[in-house]
Order: structure tokens, then sequence, then C-alpha cells
């Protein structure tokens, strides 16, 4: 049985409690200051809305100091084929250009993000349909959910 040596341990949380990190979400985090201060641009289709939607879900209701422009770029791949060449899953692979702008124009932040899903095209035209459109709503939110991250991770840092 593995047994860790308790003084080893111990100047290990030492070591992390004195490099001066802290949460990002914590009471006296820099980026709080983005809460409720983020205005994304504004929806034009499908994809754009289930974005939006997110960042307001993860940084609170759009308004504010900060714009945050982006470019969503979604492709679908065929993954699954059968011998008669009918192809029954894609992928949907999916990128987010996005800065992040003060009041004053000046870039705060800006990067671009990426991943991917995948849906099954085996049932009705409809299921069909409603698997794509389901998928790019969880591609969309994904890229939303990367793209807060490292908002939060650039006003985070000093």
């Amino acid at each position: 049985m593995w047994s860790p040596d308790r003084r080893t341990l111990l100047a290990a949380l030492l070591a992390l409690a004195g490099c001066g990190l802290t949460p990002v979400h914590g009471p006296d985090s820099p980026a709080n200051a983005l809460f409720g201060q983020v205005r994304p641009s504004e929806a034009r289709t499908f994809d754009d809305f289930a974005f939006n939607r997110r960042i307001g879900e993860r940084l609170g209701p759009p308004g504010g100091n900060y714009d945050l422009t982006y470019t969503l770029r979604f492709g679908a791949v065929a993954q699954g084929i059968t011998p008669d060449e009918v192809t029954t899953r894609y992928s949907l692979n999916g990128t987010a250009a996005f800065t992040l702008t003060d009041g004053a124009g000046t870039v705060v932040t800006q990067g671009q993000v990426s991943n991917f899903t995948s849906f099954s095209t085996t049932g009705t035209t409809v299921a069909s349909l409603m698997a794509d459109m389901d998928a790019r709503e969880r591609l969309a939110r994904m890229l939303a959910d990367q793209v807060v991250t490292r908002l939060l991770a650039a006003t985070a840092a000093p």
C-alpha cells in the first residue's frame, strides 16, 4: 500500500500556498470586473444566439464597459459512411475568433478557440435536421465556454 511522506506533502502544500495563486472566481479577483459588463456582438444566426446566450449565462446579462466581437465558423465532415456511400454520422468542427475591447476601444484580449462535436443521421429527415441543430447549439455553447475561460484568465493575469 502506498503511504505518502507527510513532510513532503506538507512542503508541497506550503509551496502552493506561497506562490501567489488566487482563484479566478475569488472575491478579490480582477476577473470580477467582467461580470455583467460584456456586450457580445449582435446575434444574426442560430449559432450566434446560442453563443450569446451561453456568454450571458456565464458572465451575466450583457451591458457595461466591454465589447466582445467574434466570428463563428462551423463545418461538417462526413465520418460514418456505409458501403452504399450513405453518410450516417457527421463531425461538426467549429472555431470562434474573438476580441474583447474596453470602452476606449483598447484591445483587452483576443484569440481563437476550436472544438468539435458530432451527430447521427440514421433517423428520419426531421430527426437528422434536429440532430444537426442540437449539435450546432452544443458546439456554440462549448466555444462560448472556452472564450469565457480565456477572457477570465486574461483579466485575472497580472
